[in-house]
């Protein structure tokens, strides 16, 4: 009798045991893949950064790359609804996003000057290779032939700022002109939400990206704080309409996204593509255009592993 009462006790203890192991390694699991959320979303922020501050490249591209666009828009365009978990998911982004401007603000002007066909080839290669995941996405449902003018308007557009900055024809101003700082700061913001423009190229058509740069550089707070006010307003309010056209108009918005990219890999390569010195660059180059096609391939597989848009 006694024998069967520790069977029982036993059986009872048992039970409360496998639950807690269960719990405990449910907990484990949630732990580990939000460690890894948390940090791929630093890297997300850590390249989104370099993205804005590199001439001709798009940092909505890089966040449609990455797989946050679809969020973060959400985020910019009601920051104030689920407030708390818009913070949390902005947080690890922002800490990037800061890194990655602080340390290439300093070695950009050294990179343009020893590795600048490398280094653009490799931002073309992470647009070019999420284009056809785009056009995946875009592909969902039926095509119609009105889609064409979306995309070739998309990428015209981009096209066309490309051209204006290769031959310098800029809206210059003097930079202590605080009300047209301000004005560039919320274009820039504006542009900022639509994927493959490229902000940076925005400032020098406007031709304040060299003055900001080198205010962001030493740390001015005076010049570059109604910029960033004026470039969250900008992107705050844009934000709306570019939620709105994705929500009603999904497809037809996703194929203007890949003529925006695709407009905007021929920018760059107006802009900034010169002829390989030698063999060795050539070969230098090739490999950072694959790279970065390679790169971007990882980035969405990553977004789909990590479900990055649930935070």
């Amino acid at each position: 009798m006694l024998f069967g009462q520790n069977c029982n006790r036993n059986s009872a203890y048992s039970k409360p045991t496998k639950t807690f192991r269960f719990i405990k390694k449910g907990m484990v699991i949630f732990m580990q893949h939000t460690i890894k959320n948390f940090l791929y979303r630093i890297i997300c922020g850590f390249l989104f950064g370099i993205s804005v501050i590199m001439p001709g490249v798009s940092g909505s591209v890089m966040a449609v790359i990455m797989g946050i666009y679809d969020k973060l828009i959400n985020i910019v365009s009601s920051p104030f609804k689920n407030l708390k978990e818009n913070i949390i998911f902005c947080i690890p982004i922002g800490i990037g996003a800061v890194i990655g401007v602080g340390l290439f603000i300093r070695a950009l002007d050294w990179m343009f000057e020893y590795y600048k066909v490398p280094l653009f080839l490799l931002f073309i290669g992470l647009i070019a290779g999420s284009i056809p995941a785009v056009l995946r996405e875009a592909k969902i449902g039926s095509f119609k032939k009105k889609y064409i003018i979306g995309i070739l308007f998309a990428f015209v557009f981009a096209v066309v700022i490309g051209i204006l900055e290769k031959n310098g024809m800029s809206l210059k101003s003097d930079i202590s002109d605080s009300i047209y700082i301000s004005i560039c700061g919320a274009v820039a913001g504006i542009t900022s939400m639509i994927p493959g423009m490229s902000v940076s190229m925005i400032l020098m058509v406007l031709g304040v990206y060299q003055p900001l740069l080198d205010a962001a550089a030493n740390f001015d707070v005076l010049t570059m704080a109604p910029v960033v006010v004026c470039f969250i307003f900008g992107m705050i309010l844009f934000s709306k309409l570019t939620k709105y056209v994705f929500e009603k108009y999904h497809k037809l918005g996703y194929y203007m996204v890949s003529g925006f990219m695709s407009g905007s890999v021929v920018s760059i390569t107006i802009n900034y593509f010169e002829m390989p010195a030698d063999i060795f660059s050539a070969v230098v180059s090739i490999l950072a255009f694959l790279v970065g096609v390679y790169i971007s391939t990882v980035f969405r597989k990553m977004g789909r592993k990590f479900n990055i848009d649930k935070g």
